[in-house]
This record gives C-alpha cells, sequence and structure tokens, in this order.
C-alpha cells in the first residue's frame, strides 16, 4: 500500500489510531522483548512517520521497556501498539496486527532472528537479520 490514510485500534476498542502516508518499513520481530511484549512467537510491525501517528481515541498507556524504548499499550485490554526508540523520534512503530487492514502491510524482512524460537519457521522470502532492522546487508542472517 502506498500513499494512503489507514487506521486501527485495539482489542476493546478504546483506542483508535490514524496513520497518514506510506510505512517506511515492515518487519516480523523475533526478539525476547517484542515476544515478550505482545504474548507471541514473533510481532509483525509497520514504520511510520512519528508526524504521520496520531491518536483518534482513547490514551495508550507507556511503558519503558528498556532504558532507550517507550512502548504503548491499551490499560483496559491489554493491546500492544507501538514501540519507539529515543535515539529515533522521527519515526514510530506500529503493530501491524492492530491496523484495520493488516493484509494490506505485508513484513518485508525478519528481524532479531538470533533470538528466533527455534520453532518457529523463517518465510524464505524475506530478508533476514540476525539483529536490528538498522544493519546493512552484511549482517543478513
Amino acid at each position: 500500500m502506498s500513499q494512503g490514510d489507514f487506521q486501527g485500534g485495539c482489542l476493546c476498542k478504546s483506542i483508535r489510531y490514524r496513520i497518514r502516508g506510506a510505512p517506511v518499513a515492515r518487519a516480523l520481530c523475533h526478539c525476547r522483548s517484542c515476544r515478550l511484549a505482545a504474548g507471541a512467537p514473533s510481532v509483525a510491525w509497520i514504520s511510520v512517520a512519528h508526524s504521520d501517528f496520531e491518536v483518534l481515541a482513547g490514551e495508550p498507556v507507556r511503558f519503558r521497556s528498556s532504558p532507550a524504548v517507550i512502548r504503548t499499550f491499551c490499560g483496559k485490554c491489554g493491546t500492544s501498539l507501538t514501540y519507539q526508540h529515543d535515539e529515533d523520534r522521527d519515526t514510530i512503530d506500529v503493530t501491524t496486527a492492530t491496523l484495520d487492514l493488516p493484509e494490506a502491510f505485508p513484513p518485508t524482512r525478519e528481524v532479531w532472528v538470533e533470538q528466533r524460537i527455534p520453532w518457529v519457521a523463517l518465510d524464505e522470502n524475506r530478508q533476514h537479520l540476525r539483529r536490528g532492522s538498522t544493519e546493512g546487508p552484511g549482517s543478513a542472517a
């Protein structure tokens, strides 16, 4: 999906958000922190310009999951919503599954594959990075 206006929200519908513009990245993360935050074997994310992200309803709860990372979630139903690193205030990562049309944003790469649960298969059609998504091409697993 290219330029657009798309929305999403949490399970209980208390929080709704809108994104204007196209994602700058789409990834499936296997890191332990994301797995624990979501209670899932991996988490799909879209990265968007922070200026393109707007909360329309509700107030997400903020949680500092590590010294440089703030995650948000719904305080009523617990849905994991966003991830933002202090060193990159220009973008925000939004959980793909909370979008109204998550199927429009399939991941193009898998990150932190070195922390992947062994029984989770990698998709051979995606780029694989041992660690974070900012690694160069020589770091692919």
